[in-house]
């Protein structure tokens, strides 16, 4: 990003974006600064943009089919992450969490168990409850300098136990580990051990560290990985939640004959489309993107070192997800009390797991004025 160039997190005023009606804007009261969701505060990438304008100008309304996203999602797969997809193997669902659930119908059964590391994304919870699955909380391991890692001889312990798959996060939300090759071979090798399908949840792949490239678990070279079920999305990176658009991507050796007959009920025709554009056409914008949100994990520390001295923070590898443990400050649920009180509304760590209590998540993903005046906040209330 050259000095001229201004970054699409600071295009947008707060005033424009209080007129937004998306779940972010509209949860809280207007004098509430909303940092929970996982939206962006940018406008839309030029090329979305450009693809969602013809559709409109063309009364393009009808039912989705999947058209080229297959296509372009593998393209880009290659170009990004060196992972070579079979052309037929990626399906199009309407999110990835549907993606989940479908390929959880797919590898296990009532009553069995499904291991997740937690804390973790709260809908992975409540997907499993909902299939009467057994939920395996299988914590991760957390320093509070070093900051939070996979906990390899618990995971073992927890797969030894009778599971049947591992519901895996990568990269991992909210904490933002990036699992590297040797670590998901580890998680491969045990899962081979003991009989674990594994499904992962890619849709914060795009958003790594620059200097960090992102491993699909579906691409190690191991038997697993064959048999595994990948969910993918253009959602986060370009900011595309509500228009409804996921591939779920089976392994060679992956089990699909449980799959529904219309894997692609729900999924909505301008969520293909700007996905597909994405994918095809928005490397450019999603680099200018990775770009602003490292400024705003480095602002952040920086903020927090000055005004909140007691909050522990690491900056992720990957996601714009910032956890941030404020148990110093002798509460279980911090978010609520800084909704209430501080008008900064951030996501409870309590929803992620009984790992969460004490935290907060909170998104980077916005202009760097509203950061500084969350924090601000934050620490205003903190110290009275």
């Amino acid at each position: 990003m050259t000095e001229t160039t201004v970054s699409p997190f600071e295009e947008l005023s707060l005033e424009s974006l209080r007129r937004r009606r998306s779940v972010k804007w509209r949860m809280y009261d207007p004098d509430v600064l909303p940092l929970w969701v996982a939206e962006m505060d940018t406008p839309l990438a030029p090329p979305i943009q450009s693809a969602l304008n013809d559709a409109v100008a063309l009364g393009d309304t009808g039912y989705a089919i999947e058209g080229d996203l297959p296509a372009a999602f593998v393209g880009f797969a290659a170009r990004r992450y060196g992972w070579t997809v079979d052309g037929e193997a990626p399906r199009l669902v309407a999110d990835v969490m549907t993606g989940v659930r479908i390929a959880l119908g797919a590898c296990t059964d009532v009553g069995d168990r499904v291991v997740i590391s937690t804390p973790v994304y709260p809908p992975f919870f409540e997907a499993l409850h909902a299939l009467d699955r057994v939920i395996v909380s299988s914590p991760l391991a957390y320093d509070v300098e070093a900051g939070h890692s996979l906990d390899l001889d618990r995971l073992e312990r927890d797969f030894a136990d009778g599971a049947s798959a591992y519901l895996l996060c990568h990269p991992h939300n909210p904490t933002g580990i990036v699992f590297d090759r040797a670590g998901l071979a580890a998680i491969a090798d045990l899962a081979e051990r003991y009989g674990v399908t594994v499904i992962a949840d890619e849709i914060h792949a795009p958003l790594t560290d620059p200097a960090i490239r992102h491993v699909p678990f579906a691409s190690l070279d191991h038997p697993v990985a064959a048999a595994s079920f990948t969910c993918v999305a253009a959602s986060k990176a370009w900011n595309l939640p509500g228009l409804k658009a996921a591939l779920l991507v089976p392994g060679s050796l992956a089990d699909t004959s449980a799959f529904p007959e219309e894997l692609w009920a729900g999924a909505g025709l301008f969520g293909v489309i700007a996905a597909e554009a994405a994918f095809r056409e928005g490397e450019e914008w999603l680099d200018l993107i990775r770009a602003g949100i490292v400024e705003r994990k480095r602002l952040l520390s920086e903020l927090l070192a000055d005004r909140l001295p007691d909050a522990r923070y690491r900056e992720p590898a990957g996601t714009y997800l910032a956890w941030i443990d404020m148990r110093a400050y002798g509460m279980d649920d911090p978010a609520t009390f800084l909704a209430e009180r501080g008008r900064v509304a951030l996501y409870s760590g309590t929803k992620f797991g009984s790992e969460g209590a004490g935290f907060v998540r909170l998104n980077l993903a916005t202009s760097k004025s509203i950061i500084i005046e969350a924090v601000d906040r934050m620490a205003a209330v903190l110290k009275s």
